[in-house]
């Protein structure tokens, strides 16, 4: 049931999505403006920067926002100066989160976030209290009925770190940060479609919830991905359906 839960993880993720598209594209040009700010401009050796763009053109983000942004980042266009913060918690059966936020006011970001975990039976931690259960890392996810075999050859020619086949049929192809856009766009180049790749928070193990355990835990976690502030949010939860 793990492989299927996997599954179901990934196209709930990608259905809220494709539900608030005006969200996404907040957050990309609040990560665009920051990747630019931080590197530069210049996406070819700005590595964040480049991940930022490719994820904004996928959802079809107009070349203009894209550009604004970036110049935003840059100095060249004024624009809100956003602060990265990392919060660490609790959500059912002790199942650890991660909630990575851009904002321009950390007093109210830490506030909601706090209060957006412990209304929903969450809790608030310390600094690194969950952070060494997570491996930063490059995910590229298959569906189900993908060729394993052609997935596999191509990940290993392209230097993934390791090729996960779930039970349900899907497949994951690991990679490192530095080389993740090397094995997505090999993928691309060869045309062997994938169902997501990003750079991630990947559990090195998780935790298992069902039944009302499960809907707790997703209402924490879709609680905390509609705050403004709130970029990315991780979790070693493994909801079963």
């Amino acid at each position: 049931m793990a492989g299927h839960s996997k599954w179901a993880n990934i196209q709930h993720r990608k259905g809220r999505q494709d539900a608030k598209r005006g969200k996404i594209f907040t957050k990309l040009i609040k990560e665009i403006t920051v990747a630019a700010r931080m590197g530069g401009g210049e996406i070819n050796f700005n590595p964040r920067l480049r991940a930022a763009v490719a994820a904004a053109k996928e959802q079809n983000m107009p070349a203009d926002n894209i550009t604004r942004a970036i110049k935003k980042g840059t100095g060249e266009l004024e624009g809100v100066s956003y602060e990265e913060i990392r919060y660490e918690g609790y959500g059912i059966n002790g199942a650890a989160i991660i909630i990575d936020c851009l904002t321009d006011n950390k007093q109210r970001a830490v506030a909601e976030v706090r209060h957006a975990l412990t209304k929903q039976g969450g809790n608030l931690g310390t600094d690194g209290c969950v952070a060494f259960l997570f491996k930063h890392c490059g995910t590229i996810f298959f569906a189900p009925g993908c060729d394993e075999d052609a997935v596999m050859e191509k990940a290993i020619e392209l230097g993934a770190e390791d090729v996960i086949n779930n039970d349900d049929g899907s497949t994951e192809v690991i990679t490192s940060v530095s080389d993740f856009h090397k094995v997505k766009e090999g993928f691309d180049t060869y045309n062997i479609k994938y169902e997501l790749a990003e750079l991630t928070m990947k559990p090195e193990t998780e935790v298992e919830l069902k039944g009302a355990d499960g809907e707790k835990m997703q209402k924490i976690l879709d609680v905390l991905d509609e705050l403004d502030d709130v970029q990315e949010v991780y979790s070693n939860a493994l909801i079963e359906e």
